[in-house]
């Protein structure tokens, strides 16, 4: 089975629930202490062994590519000043080999049509889906626990995690069956986006997936449905009538920093780190 290399970061939201912060920067480029949140997303798959990075972006976050790209000046302004551990810090080392591609969505029609839009780029080949809202704490990393199963098992794979039956309407909400003989694995046997009551379980979709190309022909096909946008989880609803679709309840600790809660929580958690070494 081929390896999975590639990795599609659908970055191309307003970020309105950061405004007026993000009226000018993209939500992802907000600091986590002295990185990006979004450079944290991508090195979590670096790490894992993807060297190809396909942005769904939009005309407003341009500042998303100029950070992974070469800035010749400052690093001229850094060497003149003898600080080279600044150029360490802006020309990373992992980043060296991987390639970034940046595909503009040109209206917003939800994470469905987001992912379409990495079709021509992704072909016959199973790829990750890194939504950097959350960001995900462990090692191995949640996604690297991800290609594991899906390598193991020759399926997709979705992230999921336990939350309350009160916060159930924000997620996709998986139903199963029993679990698999693997520890925290689950078949799908079907999955509800933001059910608004009689969830089907309380494992709930995070923004984590590894999933076969096949999505693509299920996603063609739909039309919008919650939010009126195309819904990522309704092509997998569909694809579940086909082929097998785990649910991974993957070990880390979680922060959702789409959320101001989250993303003050995450700094909290990072900052304590610092000041206890």
């Amino acid at each position: 089975m081929k390896k999975v290399t590639k990795a599609v970061f659908p970055v191309a939201g307003l970020g309105t629930r950061f405004l007026p912060a993000t009226k000018a920067i993209p939500k992802e480029m907000l600091p986590i202490i002295d990185r990006p949140l979004i450079e944290y997303a991508v090195e979590e798959v670096v790490n894992a062994g993807i060297n190809e990075i396909i942005f769904i972006t939009s005309h407003t976050k341009r500042a998303i590519e100029d950070h992974f790209d070469q800035n010749f000046e400052l690093e001229e302004k850094l060497l003149n000043a003898g600080k080279k551990e600044y150029l360490e810090k802006i020309n990373r080392d992992i980043f060296s080999n991987v390639k970034f591609t940046y595909v503009r969505q040109k209206t917003q029609n939800g994470l469905g049509d987001a992912i379409l839009h990495s079709e021509h780029l992704i072909q016959e080949e199973a790829f990750a889906i890194i939504l950097a809202d959350d960001l995900i704490i462990n090692n191995p990393s949640c996604i690297s626990q991800l290609i594991e199963i899906h390598e193991e098992n020759e399926c997709s794979v979705i992230g999921v995690n336990e939350v309350p039956e009160n916060e159930m309407e924000k997620y996709g909400v998986i139903s199963i069956d029993e679990p698999s003989s693997t520890n925290n694995s689950y078949v799908l046997k079907d999955i509800v986006e933001k059910p608004k009551s009689n969830a089907p379980s309380n494992l709930a979709v995070v923004g984590r997936y590894v999933l076969s190309s096949k999505i693509f022909k299920y996603l063609k096909n739909l039309e919008p449905s919650v939010g009126g946008e195309v819904q990522l989880t309704d092509a997998i609803k569909l694809m579940l009538n086909d082929e097998k679709v785990i649910g991974y309840l993957y070990e880390g600790t979680k922060f959702d920093c789409g959320s101001r809660h989250g993303y003050v929580n995450a700094i909290k958690h990072l900052a304590k780190e610092i000041l206890d070494d």
